[in-house]
């Protein structure tokens, strides 16, 4: 990861706080987001892909220890010398790591010695933040607090998987809202072949992914100016979309009959209807919604059933200037779930937040990246190999990350992360 411009503590550079401020609002988020959950909830890993609840609050805690406070601090002492392993991610350059798929096994440490550990840690950061100025601090916490940040998406991710493998369906939060919008009729918006500047533009933070800023030329193109609805993707699976070979990726069509694929994650039968598991519980699907919690295999399959495909990521970058502006659907908004919405004609909508949208490029660094030095260079440098990229943020992102430059990245095979569709068409 690569902070741009983080140079002092100034009120402008960290989301409209002080550094110090950022960290205690970022932290405090993350503790906002487990109290709907019982320790049971923070136990539980329901597959391979996904952490328990009480991992993600201490790896993020582990980050701020491992890479700040033992560089720091002359007198530096482990909270527990033996949490270096067990909450380490992949940082092989810091030492070993527990194996992923069994963190869940994990039942000691109790959540309440998480809970005192990330104290433990807050505190000593305090006094940092007191005795520390320099730029090299400062940039240390920020890649932490957005860092944290991901995890919070993630910890919203992994809990939605946990709780839908419950036969009781039991919802995160009861009070989500349901939405009642109804949303318009795709409009093809037209873009002329352009030299386009793509990647991050230097103005406050971003991940080394991002960079550098570079100019790559785009063809003539259009794009859909919203995402595919659950609606019109239940045309595609009415219209045999899952048993159709012609449609699919030699690899997602083996993955797919593998799987007996039916459907988007979380959808299941109710009577002749769908209905689908969200964070707020079991609901009818909202057929003007985006579609959520589909594959690249799923997305390329309904593209090429639409006769279009899928954009590239520097057509979704470059076209992100004819965006509606105003509020995404993000963490922020605290809807946890895609929403219909309503685009001026020539404007595309839903560019943030919404649903992570799978572009056709191969997640690879941009020309002339090269990954920071250190531990922190294995963040994002050393994933670039078969993952693709996903663009535009989705409903559990912290809005700090919706942002244009912003490559996520996940396997093809990948859904539940919030990944959604737009399309996309050559023109002539």
């Amino acid at each position: 990861m690569h902070p741009q411009g983080a140079r002092d503590e100034g009120a402008d550079r960290y989301r409209g706080m002080g550094l110090a401020e950022f960290y205690r609002s970022t932290r405090q988020r993350t503790m906002d987001l487990v109290k709907p959950l019982s320790a049971e909830d923070c136990q539980v890993q329901s597959m391979p892909d996904v952490s328990p609840t009480k991992w993600h609050l201490a790896h993020t805690t582990w980050f701020f220890e491992t890479f700040i406070l033992e560089t720091s601090l002359a007198d530096f002492q482990p909270y527990h010398p033996r949490y270096r392993v067990l909450f380490n991610s992949y940082y092989n350059s810091v030492g070993e790591q527990h194996a992923r798929p069994q963190r869940g096994l994990l039942s000691r440490p109790p959540l309440e010695d998480i809970f005192r550990y990330r104290a433990h840690v807050d505190d000593l950061m305090e006094k940092l933040f007191a005795d520390r100025r320099d730029a090299g601090f400062a940039r240390l916490v920020e890649i932490g607090l957005n860092h944290e940040e991901q995890h919070q998406e993630l910890l919203l991710m992994d809990i939605k998987h946990v709780l839908a493998t419950n036969p009781l369906r039991p919802p995160y939060r009861e009070d989500l809202a349901v939405s009642k919008q109804d949303t318009d009729r795709v409009e093809w918006i037209h873009f002329d072949e352009k030299v386009g500047e793509i990647g991050h533009d230097g103005a406050g933070f971003c991940f080394d992914n991002e960079l550098p800023r570079h100019r790559s030329l785009i063809g003539r193109h259009a794009l859909a100016n919203r995402c595919v609805t659950s609606g019109e993707y239940l045309d595609f699976m009415a219209d045999a979309g899952y048993a159709r070979p012609e449609l699919w990726l030699s690899e997602g069509w083996d993955w797919r009959q593998r799987g007996s694929i039916k459907a988007p994650l979380y959808w299941e039968r109710d009577g002749s209807d769908w209905a689908e598991t969200t964070l707020g519980g079991l609901r009818a699907v909202d057929e003007a919604a985006p579609v959520v919690h589909v594959s690249y295999f799923e997305a390329e399959a309904f593209a090429r059933w639409a006769k279009a495909r899928l954009p590239r990521e520097e057509e979704w970058e470059a076209a992100s200037s004819a965006a509606e502006s105003g509020a995404a659907n993000d963490l922020q908004r605290d809807h946890l779930h895609p929403i219909a919405a309503l685009a001026r004609p020539g404007r595309l909508a839903q560019m943030l937040g919404d649903v992570w949208e799978w572009t056709q490029s191969s997640y690879a660094p941009y020309p002339g990246y090269r990954a920071p030095d250190g531990a922190i260079g294995e963040y994002n440098g050393k994933f670039m190999c078969n993952q693709y990229v996903l663009r535009g943020g989705s409903c559990v992102t912290p809005r700090g990350h919706t942002r244009e430059s912003y490559r996520n990245f996940f396997p093809v095979h990948s859904r539940w992360a919030f990944s959604g569709i737009r399309l996309a068409r050559d023109l002539a």
